[in-house]
């Protein structure tokens, strides 16, 4: 019985995983991981600039970009210390707190760009369906509370998910298969029954990201409907082009998701380190390329940018 307690307490040291059988070539593959988080950091932090300075961005739908840039940030900030870390200094051990830290927040940013999606999917509809009420529809109080109601779904949603861990014996093996904490991966290793976590953990995911996905298309339906009930073609192709950039962002979102799901669980016959180079890039994608969509995408956010970056070199 002291055995089964002992594996249960904070002293549990885990150890993380970089690419299988490529351990000999971690320097120069941590090259492009190095470059996207540094595209993903400064990229976003750029928008969040431009929007934070630029009055002609104070408006929802740009309030809502900079949820999500920020939510992008959190997201890679999360992943960046155990990752290169590991790639750059064989940093494996991670201690059983810190582990169920950065599986939290991972998850937490995770659900909440998905949440910030469905807001600005949201904000879209009642931009083409509602022109006229869209700005005491979407008022800076409400945007401020659909912020805030994020963040505590997301909290509330997910704490349970993470804190019924603890009460799991982890007396297997301590090494992780990849080179971040994540949730069904730390499940693994526990030699008790995790039935309730996997209940929970799946209910967690259908509560978010299922629903939210849903909604997201639905209303695309809705929107697709009001844009086809306008008579004039130039309108209608002015109406589809400010959903362009959302559009994009969440099929970086959710594509690379669906294709990690799908190689977990039909492409077992591939190497591992297929499977670990995947895990590490899903994470990345989102960060990377949401501020170059919105920067190629939005006319407003790409004069923003560049005026930024031209006053930086005068």
């Amino acid at each position: 019985m002291s055995n089964l307690q002992n594996t249960t307490s904070s002293s549990i040291t885990f150890l993380l995983t970089g690419v299988p059988g490529l351990e000999a070539f971690h320097i120069w593959i941590s090259i492009p991981f190095c470059f996207l988080y540094i595209t993903a950091l400064s990229g976003n932090s750029l928008i969040l600039f431009a929007i934070a300075t630029q009055p002609s961005l104070h408006e929802p739908m740009y309030y809502f970009l900079s949820m999500l840039s920020t939510t992008d940030l959190g997201l890679s900030i999360s992943t960046l210390v155990t990752m290169l870390g590991l790639f750059w200094f064989n940093a494996r051990k991670i201690s059983f707190n810190a582990c169920l830290s950065q599986m939290f927040f991972i998850k937490l940013f995770t659900v909440m760009e998905s949440s910030v999606l469905l807001a600005m999917a949201f904000d879209r509809f009642v931009a083409i369906s509602h022109p006229l009420r869209y700005a005491t529809i979407l008022t800076d109080f409400r945007i401020a509370q659909v912020g805030v109601s994020i963040v505590i779904r997301g909290t509330l949603i997910l704490t349970p998910m993470v804190a019924l861990l603890k009460r799991l014996s982890y007396c297997r093996s301590h090494v992780l298969h990849h080179s971040y904490c994540f949730h069904p991966d730390v499940m693994k290793l526990s030699c008790t029954d995790t039935k309730i976590n996997s209940v929970v953990g799946l209910t967690a995911m259908i509560s978010t990201v299922g629903v939210d996905s849903t909604l997201i298309l639905l209303s695309y339906v809705l929107i697709i409907k009001t844009v086809l009930s306008i008579a004039s073609p130039e309108e209608r192709k002015k109406a589809f082009g400010t959903c362009i950039s959302h559009i994009g962002a969440v099929a970086v979102f959710y594509i690379p998701l669906i294709s990690l799901s799908f190689v977990h669980r039909f492409g077992k016959q591939a190497p591992p380190y297929v499977h670990t180079l995947i895990a590490n890039t899903y994470l990345l994608i989102p960060p990377v390329m949401n501020p170059i969509i919105y920067s190629v995408k939005t006319k407003q956010i790409r004069r923003a940018v560049i005026k930024i970056l031209h006053s930086k070199d005068i």
